[in-house]
C-alpha cells in the first residue's frame, strides 16, 4: 500500500459520502438512535449511580444492531455505484432483506456480554451498602468495578471495530455465516498496522465532527438549558438531537465507505476478486 493508494481510496470515499440519496437514507436511522440516547438520557435522571451507569453505555450496543444493518447496505450501494456509478437504494434493500435481518442479530452478544457485565456490577454496589462491612469491601473490592467498566469501555471499543471490519466482510464476501468470524480474524491478524492505520483514519472525520458537535451541545446545554425542569430538557435534548444526527451522516457514511475501499484493497493485495465472491443478492 503506498501513500498515494491511500489518498486516493480516502479522497473517494470522502467525496462520496455528500450524496443526497445516502444522507436521506442515513439520517432517520441516526435520529432513531439518537432517540435511543435521549430516552437512556431522561431514564438516567435521578437514578441510582449503578443505574447511571449502565445507561450511559446501553445506548451504544442497542443502536449498533441499526448501525450494522444501515452500513450493509451502505457497502452494497457503494460498490454498485464503483462498478457503475448508479445508485439504487430500492432494489438494493430489496436484495438485501435477508441479510439485513441477519446482521442485526450480531450484535446481541455483545449486548448480552454488557448486560453480565452491568448485573455483576449491580452486586458490588450492593455489597457496598452492606452495614458495618460495606465500606471495608468497597476499599478491598475496589479493583472489580474498575476492571468491569473497564471492560464496559472495551466491549464499545470492539463495537466500533466490528463495525468497520465485519460490515464490508458481510455486504459483500460471506453473509452471516458460521465462516465469518475466519475471514475477518484472517485479515485482521495478516496486517495488524495497516487495519489499525485504516480504523484511525475512518475515524478521524468522525472524531473530529462529534466533538465539534458534543462542544456546541455542551455549551447550549450550560447557556440555554439552564433553571429549565427536567421533561423541558428531555424535549430539548430530542430537538438538539435532530440536527446533531443530521450533521453526523456524512461522517458515519464516510465511516462505511471507506471501510469498504480498505476491504477491497485488501481483497486484491490477496488476490481475490471480490466481484466473484460477492453474495449472488447483489
Amino acid at each position: 500500500m503506498s501513500w498515494e493508494q491511500l489518498e486516493k481510496i480516502f479522497d473517494r470515499a470522502l467525496q462520496r459520502s455528500l450524496s443526497k440519496k445516502k444522507n436521506l437514507f442515513m439520517i432517520p436511522i441516526l435520529v432513531l438512535c439518537g432517540l435511543l440516547t435521549v430516552v437512556c438520557r431522561a431514564l438516567a435522571l435521578g437514578a441510582g449511580d449503578w443505574v447511571l451507569l449502565s445507561l450511559t453505555f446501553l445506548p451504544v450496543f442497542l443502536s449498533s444492531g441499526l448501525l450494522l444493518a444501515a452500513g450493509v447496505v451502505l457497502i452494497r450501494v457503494y460498490f454498485q455505484e464503483f462498478k457503475t456509478q448508479e445508485l439504487n437504494f430500492k432494489a438494493t434493500l430489496q436484495r438485501s432483506w435477508q441479510v439485513l435481518i441477519n446482521v442485526s442479530y450480531l450484535s446481541m452478544p455483545l449486548l448480552m456480554v454488557y448486560l453480565l457485565l452491568w448485573t455483576l456490577m449491580g452486586v458490588f454496589y450492593l455489597l457496598k451498602e452492606l452495614p458495618a462491612l460495606g465500606d471495608f469491601l468497597s476499599v478491598i473490592l475496589a479493583f472489580a468495578p474498575f476492571l468491569l467498566i473497564l471492560g464496559s469501555m472495551l466491549l464499545g471499543l470492539f463495537n466500533i471495530v466490528m463495525l468497520f471490519f465485519v460490515t464490508p466482510a458481510v455486504a459483500l464476501k460471506t453473509g452471516v455465516r458460521f465462516k465469518l468470524i475466519e475471514v475477518v480474524y484472517a485479515r485482521l491478524r495478516q496486517g495488524v498496522f495497516s487495519n489499525c492505520l485504516y480504523l484511525i483514519l475512518a475515524l478521524l472525520p468522525l472524531a473530529l465532527c462529534v466533538g465539534l458537535l458534543w462542544i456546541a451541545a455542551q455549551v447550549t446545554g450550560a447557556s440555554f438549558f439552564s433553571g429549565l425542569g427536567a421533561l423541558s430538557q428531555i424535549f430539548q435534548w430530542f430537538f438538539v438531537m435532530i440536527p446533531f444526527a443530521t450533521l453526523l451522516s456524512p461522517s458515519v457514511i464516510f465511516f462505511f465507505n471507506f471501510s469498504t475501499e480498505c476491504f477491497l484493497l485488501q481483497s486484491r493485495k490477496e488476490n481475490i476478486a471480490p466481484e466473484e465472491e460477492i453474495c449472488e443478492t447483489l
